[in-house]
């Protein structure tokens, strides 16, 4: 009787990653089962899956130096929320148009759970915002300890009010792996993600910093915007720990510092994510967010303490 146990065995001798460390994307939806499941119960046969881990002896410390990881970089950030007019001709940029445009019609988005009429949208980046990245790719840390303090209640929170679309700098193959470990999807939370976007549907575009040329990648909105018209400015809002995925859509960005270390006690006492679930639930009824200021968000919940 052969269960997952000894799929996980039979897949150390072949590749030499331990059980523990498998990361097996595609032979299930959501996370594997438990090792006693038996795997003609799982309806598998004639399946491929992908297989992510690192075998015994090649394992490295330093997650920066592992050849497929992410190139995520927080430093260099550049802020347009100030400069209105700059931002105005990056949107407005005809290579920006066409590259909006060619986004559009490559995309095609695979649907995780329906769309609920009347809800706001929330585009919500993942490493640095939501998680620590480095130890989660390391194996250093149990996911759970990787995740920023209150990621769950804050999505629980936020979820009467919007539907939610995680967009990450990140291959999919990385990005599956990360929303699976964190139990964002596949779980039994009282939320849903709408639908997952990963790197291949960012650009690049050619702003300054500093006075000097400066060339990023961009998670542009209107992307989401022509495939769910439902959407737009007036009820989108986006949060990240860089600025300058904004730069094309700077008003409805919301910049949350960077969430790193999470092994240390300051990063476990962390109320980032309690804080922004106060802040967005208190504008879930405001009709129109283009008349909101994102960037003074902390000042607006202190006012409201206040009051």
């Amino acid at each position: 009787m052969f269960r997952v146990y000894d799929l996980k065995t039979s897949l150390m001798s072949l590749t030499k990653v331990p059980p523990e460390r498998q990361k097996i994307l595609g032979l299930v939806k959501g996370k594997l089962p438990p090792d006693q499941e038996r795997i003609a119960d799982l309806r598998i046969a004639g399946k491929s899956f992908t297989l992510i881990g690192t075998p015994e002896g090649d394992e490295i410390k330093d997650p920066s130096k592992l050849e497929f990881l992410p190139d995520v970089v927080n430093d260099l950030d550049v802020d347009f929320t100030d400069n209105p007019a700059a931002a105005a001709v990056y949107k407005n940029d005809q290579r920006n148009i066409r590259k909006v445009k060619e986004a559009t019609e490559k995309l095609q988005i695979n649907i995780i759970h329906p769309l609920r009429d009347g809800k706001r949208l929330l585009v919500l980046d993942i490493d640095y915002t939501i998680l620590d990245t480095k130890p989660l790719t390391s194996g250093s840390l149990p996911p759970a300890e990787c995740a920023r303090p209150g990621l769950h209640e804050f999505l629980e929170a936020i979820y009467p009010y919007y539907d939610i679309c995680i967009w990450s700098q990140t291959s999919w193959i990385w990005l599956e792996a990360k929303l699976v470990e964190l139990g964002m999807v596949g779980s039994t939370r009282n939320y849903q993600v709408l639908f997952v976007l990963d790197k291949t549907c960012m650009f690049t575009v050619f702003t300054e910093r500093n006075g000097q040329p400066y060339a990023h990648h961009v998670k542009a909105l209107q992307i989401v915007w022509n495939h769910f018209p439902q959407f737009s400015a007036k009820n989108t809002i986006h949060v990240d720990d860089l600025s300058r995925n904004f730069a094309l859509n700077p008003n409805e960005g919301l910049k949350i510092h960077a969430f790193k270390n999470a092994h240390t006690e300051q990063a476990q006492a962390d109320r980032e994510l309690q804080k922004l679930a106060r802040y967005m639930v208190h504008i879930a009824t405001i009709e129109d967010f283009r008349t909101l200021r994102h960037k003074a968000w902390k000042h607006e919940l202190r006012r409201l303490t206040q009051s």
